[in-house]
């Protein structure tokens, strides 16, 4: 299955794989992990260990599904992610089993044969090529059972890839379906809230007010301390609560190239000029040339070429050497060597002999038997044989149901061999060409729109820094990094016209990545050892050498002014210069007096029924939840309002009329209680926060990594 996928180059997909859409970060049953426990643990969830052994094999998986779906390792960053992911996976598994576990929910073998024999949307094996009727779309029974079967005879590590990637995804989409529909069932719209939403819905106001927006205060007449700050905070507790970390300021002294270098490595191009114009072995003087851009010895569209300088080199006769120019971090040099018509798309079909699995592989049949039987095809079919039932019968992908056709596909779309042959050859050509999955027979069916290509050889050198550039850097750091504390740090880069970043997100025990810093765990392992004014010794990350001081250590609770500043100044100086703004217009104005005290206007609102109590936002106020109350307070139907402290001004307003809107039609109100009944359910979609938030979590991954 999926052949024809990991034919389109670099495609691999792994069978079985499901999207979760609720939880995708758990994968796992809790019974398999509780057979694999090592002595050494990462973690605890409610006393449970999360095991050193099944963490690294759970990423050592991750990271090989990743590198069978990209064709690449990932790199270091994303080692670092897929790492974070694991465990929140094995935290949210815990969490989420013993839940289910409590409430008895479960999931039964007949359950999961019911939905692999089914045409439901949430059985995987509709998603593989070849395990459905090709004329009616819906699931071959005779295949899934085949599959099931095959599945069963597994053992060891392709049981648990097959665990894994289906039996376990399976298990849990259904648990969560299971515990989702529990959840949204609990939802409950009592009758005396939908009578006391319903006549609030009916009811609109009709105001007159005045705004003073607190622009109408300088910022500099306000002054916003340390105390202002933790009066606020201690208010707002829930909103300034604070995980445990550090804060800190770095330099960075960069390692990448400069001009002297640039100008080095263009002149080593420039050098190279003379002798690629009149060398006549393309293909070999790239590489003696060491380029950084191989030789491809193939015609390629305008489209696939990659140069910021294309329309320039084609510009230039055949056989000129076009440069030395700039593009993505190289000098380059490049020479039209030739063009050709070539179409722009082609529709094919094949007979695929495989030779290897295309998930794992392995070796699944001789070379020297497939090429035998490819080439007996061939032979069947120039002599007349039909093509279509060949492919039904002997080719190894999904293509096979539709006699081998694979459609009209784009140029680049097929591994390198499939690609030259069906975009090079002219239309009705068949023959048996070699790819990295076995042996094709091919024919080609159709070409369409045929348009210029092009070969091109670019020589092309990497502007890289000197090891003087490096040095210079180095020793930079080095120096700053003889400061003794942070305070002569911070006066050492001011001195030199150097610049001290401090990161302004809470740094904690297990991040990698520190503000636009990558890959900079090892600096975050230094914060986490060191003491406050501390500096650095210079750490080596990407393109710089970075040396940082320890500003603060942050403990777990509420944060302090330094820290709430941030969110909380902006708040607080409003209530500040709401403060100004009440001294000046008085306790208990009137409309006209709060409109003459800042040359403002009485405007009017709700006259179009717009201001109910389910109003977000008001026409020319915006979103002002205090103003909406105030309008429907009969006691300033008789008077002005005091001042209302608002988002983004202070109000005064008087209520000129409460009235009601005509009641709904039946239709429209039943569509209502359902909307209301639909948005009630839908906040119960966020329930493993809530179950999270009741768990002891303990994170000792920082001893490890």
């Amino acid at each position: 299955m999926q052949i024809i996928q990991s034919i389109q180059k670099n495609r691999y997909l792994l069978a079985g794989t499901i999207a979760l859409a609720i939880i995708a970060f758990i994968i796992t049953s809790d019974d398999k992990k509780a057979g694999s426990l090592s002595s050494s643990s990462i973690g605890k969830v409610d006393g449970t260990k999360i095991e050193l052994n099944e963490f690294n094999k759970r990423v050592k998986q991750a990271e090989d599904q990743e590198a069978q779906r990209s064709g690449q390792r990932p790199t270091t960053s994303r080692s670092n992610q897929i790492r974070e992911q694991v465990w929140n996976q094995m935290v949210a598994e815990d969490i989420f089993f013993k839940e289910t576990k409590k409430l008895g929910i479960t999931f039964t073998s007949k359950e999961m044969s019911s939905i692999l024999l089914s045409n439901d949307q949430n059985n995987p094996f509709l998603q593989e090529q070849g395990m459905t009727d090709a004329a009616t779309g819906k699931l071959d029974i005779s295949k899934a059972q085949e599959a099931i079967t095959s599945i069963k005879k597994l053992k060891g590590e392709d049981k648990e890839r097959i665990d894994a990637q289906l039996t376990d995804p399976l298990i849990l989409s259904s648990l969560v379906a299971k515990y989702g529909s529990l959840i949204a069932a609990s939802a409950y719209y009592p009758a005396w809230m939908q009578q006391k939403e319903a006549t609030e819905a009916k009811e609109f106001a009709n105001i007159s007010y005045v705004s003073i927006g607190y622009s109408e205060v300088s910022d500099s007449a306000v002054k916003v301390t340390d105390a202002d700050i933790n009066e606020y905070v201690q208010k707002h507790k829930k909103q300034f609560k604070q995980e445990a970390g550090c804060r800190i300021s770095y330099v960075s002294f960069s390692e990448l190239p400069n001009g002297d270098d640039s100008a080095r490595i263009k002149d080593v191009v420039a050098q190279i000029k003379p002798g690629f114009s009149t060398d006549t072995n393309a293909k070999a003087f790239v590489a003696r040339n060491a380029s950084e851009t191989p030789f491809t010895d193939e015609y390629l569209p305008k489209s696939k070429i990659q140069s910021s300088a294309l329309d320039s080199i084609l510009s230039q006769p055949f056989g000129t050497v076009f440069g030395p120019y700039a593009d993505n971090g190289n000098y380059v040099l490049a020479k039209v060597l030739g063009s050709k018509q070539l179409p722009d798309s082609v529709k094919a079909r094949h007979i695929l002999i495989a030779t290897v699995n295309p998930q794992t592989g392995q070796p699944i049949m001789e070379d020297s038997v497939a090429k035998k039987l490819a080439d007996s095809l061939l032979t069947v079919i120039k002599a007349g044989g039909n093509f279509a039932e060949l492919a039904a019968k002997y080719s190894a992908d999904g293509s096979k149901d539709k006699g081998g056709e694979l459609g009209t596909f784009d140029f680049g779309r097929m591994v390198p061999e499939f690609n030259d042959f069906v975009f090079t050859k002219p239309v009705g050509s068949t023959d048996v060409v070699k790819t990295q999955f076995g042996y094709h027979v091919i024919n080609i069916e159709d070409q369409k729109d045929f348009k210029p290509a092009y070969k091109i050889a670019f020589i092309s050198k990497q502007i890289t820094p000197s090891d003087v550039t490096i040095n210079n850097a180095s020793l930079a750091a080095t120096k700053a990094s003889a400061q003794k504390d942070g305070a002569s740090l911070a006066a050492y880069t001011a001195k030199n016209g150097l610049k001290l970043i401090q990161v302004p997100t809470l740094i904690k025990e297990n991040d990698y990545n520190i503000g636009n810093i990558e890959d900079a765990r090892q600096l975050v392992k230094w914060a986490f050892g060191a003491k406050p004014g501390m500096v650095s010794e210079p750490f080596s990350i990407g393109d710089n050498f970075i040396v940082a001081t320890l500003d603060k250590i942050e403990k777990e609770g509420t944060m302090d002014a330094a820290a709430a500043r941030p969110t909380a100044e902006a708040v607080v100086r409003n209530q500040k210069k709401a403060a100004i703004i009440k001294t000046k217009i008085g306790a208990n104005p009137t409309l006209e007096a709060a409109a003459a005290a800042y040359n403002r206007q009485v405007m009017q609102a709700g006259a179009d029924s717009s201001i109910t109590m389910a109003t977000q936002l008001i026409p020319g106020i915006g979103a002002e939840p205090k103003v909406i109350g105030a309008s429907f307070n009969k006691e300033n139907q008789t008077k002005a309002s005091a001042p209302i402290e608002g988002q983004s001004a202070v109000y005064v307003l008087k209520v000129n009329s409460i009235q009601s809107k005509p009641a709904d039609d039946a239709a429209t109100a039943a569509q209502k209680l359902t909307n209301r009944l639909s948005a009630l359910r839908s906040q119960t979609t966020n329930w493993y926060e809530g179950l999270k938030n009741q768990a002891d979590i303990k994170d000792n991954r920082s001893k490890v990594f």
